[in-house]
């Protein structure tokens, strides 16, 4: 008997260190990460969003998109400027992507790790599925005012083989993303600042990026507007790619 009681106390005593230490089970991990995604943005929704590349001497380039995402793995995006990108649109289903330009013919499949602007954002992010759909938590720590959460992605597909996201806990929002590769060499950092009410929730209106590869660089997005809207499956095809203004 005294060795059974020694024993529960000793599993006691590992579980309160466990808490104590702000280890989390990855399954609320997963709970979070969820949460993250919905306060990050509605299920399907439009935007609009300015993507503006700095480089080290300064000198800006300034991009406006429409944006219109349904359900976990359609986005669709169109160049409404400069007058050079005006008309060019890009399709994300799923994993796969292409590019619309007009007068050069069908659509050009393009990948991931690509950026049809260029800096320091690239495709993946800037046709963005929800981080749920795309990674498992591995680990979670509970920290004073924030989680901290390991994410590994699901398939070799994803742009990023590893991401440590930092989530206030008030807002349920993340404050900072870190993206490596598989060789554990840090590729950028993500920085989600000036929260701000969209659709009655408080989110994240602008995203900055820096990277270690690309120095003296920096690329932000910029939302003026996100509202829920939900459009027919027919938007999200390559055949609709050349009309996507008609709906905006």
């Amino acid at each position: 008997m005294k060795k059974r009681i020694s024993s529960t106390l000793v599993l006691a005593s590992i579980f309160a260190l466990l808490f104590s230490a702000g280890l989390i089970d990855a399954q609320d991990g997963t709970a979070i990460l969820k949460k993250v995604d919905a306060n990050l943005q509605p299920e399907s929704f439009e935007s609009y969003r300015k993507l503006i590349n700095i480089e080290p001497s300064g000198a800006k380039r300034e991009f406006l998109l429409y944006t219109l995402k349904k359900g976990n793995d359609k986005i669709v995006s169109l160049f409404l400027s400069p007058a050079s990108e005006k008309g060019r649109a890009t399709l994300r289903l799923g994993d796969n992507m292409w590019l619309y330009i007009p007068n050069v013919g069908k659509p050009v499949r393009i990948t991931s790790l690509q950026s049809v602007v260029g800096g320091v954002f690239n495709n993946a992010d800037i046709m963005r599925l929800d981080y749920s759909v795309e990674y498992n938590v591995q680990n979670i720590v509970d920290e004073k005012n924030e989680y901290v959460l390991d994410l590994k992605a699901k398939t070799t597909s994803v742009a990023y083989d590893k991401l440590k996201m930092w989530v206030d806990k008030k807002g349920v929002i993340p404050t900072k993303i870190e993206c490596y590769a598989a060789t554990g060499l840090l590729i950028k950092t993500l920085y989600f600042k000036e929260i701000k009410p969209f659709e009655a929730v408080l989110r994240p209106s602008v995203i900055e990026t820096d990277s270690p590869l690309y120095k003296g660089y920096q690329s932000i997005i910029a939302y003026a507007n996100v509202k829920k809207r939900v459009v027919a499956d027919e938007v999200f095809t390559l055949e609709f790619l050349a009309k996507v203004e008609s709906i905006r």
